[in-house]
């Protein structure tokens, strides 16, 4: 009698077969190619098949893998048609979602998709979803996420973290701004080894804004920034100390437009290419592995 194969190991084979890759396989499971193998070696030791023809070029399935490889595709449907439904049946008695976002996604695009999330759910005469909002920067985003804190986090920054499901939302710029006295504000434009060398007020460290400028000079020029004139926890407070004429600031388009709209700074273009970051959303697991709610949540965000 052959016992039933576990559900990761006939995921890993149907998508082998279908991208003709066990590291293809291996990255779509978020497993190193070395378990994804062991784990395909173990399918065909339990079923005394030979599934998979190795070859540098990739793998090809054997008559009997295309014809097991078919079956796990049934399979696979079945299991998430039933977690699909369970889901379903859980959220009619409640339906939660603690989300983590750093401060730029919090401030200014958060509270229109969890909009956006209630009218759709009112619409589909469904229980709206009870979500709890954590405020952190990119880095404890990550963190709450991993931990199992947050069931999504939503950073701003270039280094995408390991070992988590992700996608990308938008592309958020980021702008040079000064206050109104500033000898900056009244120039057309301003290199980026000019507002390198200067001495900002950032973000502290973890903050996917102040990475994603540091990294941007670092891949442009080579070093990194000057040391900043004045480190702060919020946006807010960057933008207050801006106006105040401490220093200068790069910060998200988003989390200054009201600013430069009223007038308390002026942004300043920069010279060249504009620096420009991804607003990604991640949770644990794999692409499969994120809930109903989330997913629609990540709907409302793409647009």
């Amino acid at each position: 009698m052959i016992d039933d194969p576990d559900i990761g190991a006939l995921r890993l084979l149907a998508t082998a077969v279908r991208e003709g890759s066990i590291s293809a396989a291996a990255r779509e499971a978020r497993v190193t190619q070395q378990t994804a193998s062991a784990r395909l070696r173990g399918l065909e030791q339990r079923l005394g098949l030979e599934l998979l023809r190795r070859s540098p070029r990739g793998v090809e399935p054997t008559s009997a893998g295309e014809t097991v490889a078919a079956w796990a595709e049934e399979v696979l449907a079945a299991s998430e048609r039933f977690r699909t439904g369970m889901e379903t049946l859980r959220g009619e008695h409640s339906r939660e979602l603690t989300v983590a976002a750093s401060q730029t996604v919090a401030a200014h695009l958060l509270p229109g998709w969890l909009v956006a999330l209630r009218e759709r759910q009112v619409r589909s005469g469904g229980a709206p979803t009870q979500v709890r909002m954590l405020n952190a920067n990119s880095v404890e985003v990550e963190m709450l996420v991993r931990s199992g804190a947050a069931d999504l986090g939503f950073i701003e920054s270039t280094s995408l973290p390991e070992g988590l499901a992700t996608t990308t939302i938008r592309l958020d710029a980021l702008v040079v701004v000064v206050a109104p006295q500033h000898p900056w504000a009244t120039r057309t434009d301003v290199g980026m080894d000019e507002v390198a060398d200067a001495s900002l007020v950032v973000r502290e460290e973890g903050s996917g804004t102040r990475r994603t400028w540091e990294d941007a000079v670092v891949s442009r020029l080579g070093r990194m920034p000057a040391e900043p004139v004045a480190v702060l926890s919020t946006s807010a407070a960057v933008r207050s100390a801006v106006a105040e004429g401490i220093g200068p600031a790069v910060l998200s388009g988003l989390a200054v437009a009201d600013d430069v709209r009223l007038g308390r700074l002026v942004k300043v273009p920069l010279r060249g290419d504009a620096v420009r970051r991804p607003i990604t959303a991640l949770w644990r697991g794999a692409p499969r592995d994120l809930s109903t709610v989330s997913r629609e949540l990540l709907e409302e965000a793409v647009g």
